[in-house]
């Protein structure tokens, strides 16, 4: 039986090639999101300034289970109890803060930001003195080689450095430079006492250097030991994570992307390769009647079948290993591009991935030959005298059932993305796959439909077409089945790439124009270089032509809930300019109130989490901070900007920084330009200051929500072009299985003109089948999260759209059969029909 496979392969290459390129490309996308998914799982990051450590301490970077957006300081007083963990050496404490170097009263300008830390963590990187010595006095700094040069500064020479939002001067005590390429950022370093204060008196983590000859994995259990649950003990490649604070947030986004998309995939590779194996077999029923009538029995041709499907499926997911790695790598590098990762994030692609790419793959081909190869292994010796006959038979309950079933859960996910799910960033999670298994579902009911609507199509074809039209039309009535073979894969390229599309325009339509109606200021003043001092927004009130001026700073924290911490936006004001800055209409309370341990949310934020005013809400800050701020006024409902309000001179303190980095002005009326150019003036004053309008404000938000637009569409791109090449194999090989068929027609007296006629009609045919099918299999991804977005039925984005998925739609059909037709045409007629 396995020469019989092995000869049936090697004679019949063509016909296999759209197989095997079905299974080749389905596997390497199934192992690329693999990829993606098992590196949000892992989330690990190599170390760069602490590479010399083995062993890293840090602040606990999640709350019950849930990642910190900020970073997590520890008490300082750590360092002692973990250098007296057995096996430690030494226990270097390490912090990290914004220190801008100002040349001319301006920020050095670098590919990268620069950082101030201790003296004694410079040995972790490393980095050695070039030049000078180490700082001794607080008013002493060692700058980066880089930075040194750039400023023009050597040892004893003076520069200012920005630090806490306020420029102040230094001396030069030495040059440092690194050994190696660890660190990406340009570093800053003062003595560790004053490194400390200007971090606020908290360490960010302590590097263990063990003892000689012993190893990292018994000292890091010694420092779990001390340290208890206060802090985290991180080794290998996840010692980076204490550099990067926050990246754990990613996680979720990562891990869902990749599980929304690969879930799609899986289905659609299933249905790619199913639908192609399976059309192959129909193609070669004279072939099993033949075989049956040299006595051949049923099980000696599923044998058959099973082994050339075992074959090409082995093969191509061999070959499939290393693309299937390099589009892991191309999707990473798109969500690191677009800031969803941190670029330091390592990529993992191990064995597991692989495994389940080739295991989609090789299961795909397996219950398409159960179910395709089983009805072609019973096939009667006489049906090669009916093949005609035999294509028509299409109906099975099984195929009923597993119709229903995803149409079924197609219609429930979209039933539940209109009323169940809220307005969140998991929204997407069940509009998505509703369209795709919708698709799945009318694809297997396809032969059905697609005879029942070349009926209805009938009446206007016969009268616009003339012969061509006939012609196509008695095709379409005596082989609905392989028509539907080529219905099947658009439905799904247009369906799918409809409903994602359409999603993400609306997605960026709802969050642009909510943000822009929530900011009543006319300009935002922005800092580069770490946040603005507290005094600088009472000189901006006091600038001529000024009406409001209000710190911004956004940051996520956690709400207590008795069911587990729920994820919160929180946005940072001043009291005396919120009202003038942001579109906050009060019904409850007063926005005056807003100081110190306070809050203020919507009226619906406040009926979630059952407060009122003068109740206290528990929650925790992006950095882990506890907090129980008292609710001193509710706003009314904007579904789109769901934040929670604080005092930015309380949440400013536990962001990355420790500072605002915007200020909303909100100038008086009649001013003119007058007041932009004295803003202008005073942004000039304060190193590392840009003024920009207000759209600015709202298009770096805009910025923030589309900043999975990149990797939506680079996965969707792919998914799209994998059932576009779906429907280029299919559509081929249906064409060239016809080439005898087209040379009787030619011999009965039929011009090649009229026979392309006649392909064209059929092209139009499957083309409206399709686009009506997919359009259908659409709308319960679009509908159900426009009702949400928008309260509307209709998404919202250009009609160009939805024309260019379907007219490139329909190049593919025109191209798949005219141009194969008209090359076997060139032939002459007798020629094509005794090849066959």
């Amino acid at each position: 039986m396995w020469r019989l496979a092995l000869r049936t392969l090697k004679f019949r290459r063509t016909s296999f090639v759209a197989t095997f390129l079905a299974m080749f490309l389905g596997a390497a996308i199934v192992i690329g999101c693999g990829g993606l998914m098992e590196t949000g799982v892992r989330m690990a990051a190599a170390p760069q300034r602490l590479s010399e450590a083995p062993v890293v301490v840090t602040g606990e970077q999640t709350h019950d289970s849930s990642a910190l957006t900020e970073r997590h300081r520890i008490d300082a007083g750590l360092a002692g109890e973990v250098a007296r963990a057995d096996g430690v050496r030494a226990a270097v404490p390490d912090v990290s803060f914004p220190a801008t170097v100002l040349k001319d009263g301006k920020p050095l300008t670098e590919k990268s930001a620069s950082y101030g830390h201790g003296w004694a963590s410079a040995r972790l990187t490393p980095y050695t003195l070039a030049a000078g010595r180490s700082p001794v006095t607080g008013g002493e700094a060692v700058l980066d080689a880089g930075l040194a040069r750039r400023a023009g500064a050597r040892p004893g020479s003076s520069v200012d450095i920005v630090v806490q939002g306020t420029a102040r001067p230094f001396r030069v005590s030495g040059i440092a430079e690194q050994r190696g390429a660890h660190n990406p950022d340009a570093a800053v370093f003062f003595t560790d006492d004053r490194a400390r204060a200007l971090a606020g008196g908290r360490i960010d983590s302590v590097a263990v250097l063990p003892e000689p000859g012993t190893s990292a994995a018994a000292v890091a259990d010694a420092v779990r030991a001390e340290v208890g649950d206060r802090a985290e003990v991180l080794t290998g490649e996840r010692r980076g994570l204490a550099e990067l604070p926050g990246t754990l947030s990613s996680r979720r986004t990562v891990v869902i992307l990749s599980a929304v998309f690969g879930s799609s995939v899986v289905l659609i590779v299933m249905f790619g390769v199913a639908s192609t194996l399976g059309l192959s077999l129909q193609q070669r029923a004279r072939e099993m009647a033949l075989l049956r009538a040299v006595g051949s029995t049923p099980k000696q041709l599923r044998r058959m079948i099973l082994t050339e499907t075992a074959v090409l499926s082995v093969t191509s997911v061999l070959l499939a290993l290393a693309p299937g790695y390099a589009i892991g790598r191309l999707l990473f590098k798109v969500l690191t591009s677009s800031g969803v990762v941190a670029p330091a994030i390592t990529y993992h692609a191990g064995p597991l991935p692989m495994a389940v790419g080739a295991a989609v793959t090789v299961l795909a081909a397996a219950g398409a030959t159960r179910f395709a190869g089983r009805r072609a292994a019973r096939t009667e010796p006489v049906a090669a005298l009916a093949e005609s006959t035999a294509a028509s038979r299409w109906f099975s309950l099984p195929r009923l059932l597993l119709a229903l079933f995803f149409l079924a859960n197609g219609i429930g996910l979209a039933i539940a993305t209109a009323t169940v799910m809220e307005d969140g960033p998991t929204l997407a999670s069940t509009a998505g796959p509703a369209s795709v298994l919708f698709c799945v579902g009318l694809a297997l009911l396809a032969p059905g439909l697609t005879k029942a609507m070349v009926a209805l199509l009938r009446p206007p074809v016969r009268a616009l077409s003339g012969l061509s039209g006939q012609l196509a039309l008695r095709n379409a009535a005596t082989a609905h089945v392989r028509m539907a073979g080529a219905v099947a894969p658009i439905v799904l390229l247009i369906g799918i790439a409809t409903g994602t599309l359409y999603m993400q325009s609306t997605e960026n339509h709802v969050s642009r124009t909510s943000y822009d109606a929530n900011i009543l200021a006319d300009y935002v003043l922005d800092s580069t270089t770490g946040g603005f001092a507290p005094g600088v927004v009472a000189t901006v009130r006091a600038t001529p032509g000024v009406a409001a001026a209000s710190e911004f700073v956004t940051s996520r924290g956690f709400v207590d809930r008795p069911g587990g911490p729920a994820d919160a936006d929180l946005r940072g004001v001043s009291a005396e300019g919120v009202r003038q800055s942001l579109d906050l209409p009060v019904v409850a309370g007063s926005l005056d109130g807003l100081r110190g341990d306070t809050v203020a949310l919507s009226e619906k934020k406040a009926r979630e989490y059952g407060v009122r005013v003068g109740d206290r809400l528990p929650l925790h800050l992006g950095d882990g901070t506890p907090l129980r701020p008292t609710v001193v006024a509710l706003y009314t409902d904007n579904p789109k900007q769901q934040y929670l309000t604080l005092p930015a001179a309380t949440l400013a303190p536990h962001t990355g920084d420790g500072l605002p980095h915007q200020i909303l002005v909100r100038a008086a009326r009649g001013t003119g330009t007058e007041v932009h150019d004295r803003l202008a003036a005073l942004a000039a004053r304060v190193p590392g200051t840009e003024l920009d309008d207000s759209s600015s404000l709202a298009g770096r938000n805009n910025q923030i929500q589309q900043i999975l637009v990149s990797a939506n569409y680079t996965i969707v791109a792919m998914i799209v072009g994998y059932a576009a090449i779906t429907v280029v194999n299919t559509l081929v090989s249906v064409t060239r299985k016809r080439r005898a068929e087209f040379g009787l027609q030619r011999l009965t007296g039929a011009t090649r003109a009229q026979v392309i006629g006649m392909l064209t009609v059929e092209g139009v045919l499957i083309g409206v089948v399709a686009t009506v099918l997919g359009t259908l299999a659409s709308a319960t991804t679009i509908v159900p999260y426009s009702l949400v977005k928008s309260g509307s039925y209709l998404p919202s984005g250009s009609l160009g759209i939805y024309l260019a998925i379907v007219g490139g739609s329909l190049l593919l059909v025109f191209g798949a059969t005219l141009l194969p037709s008209w090359r076997g045409m060139r032939s002459p007629a007798v020629d094509t029909v005794k090849a066959a």
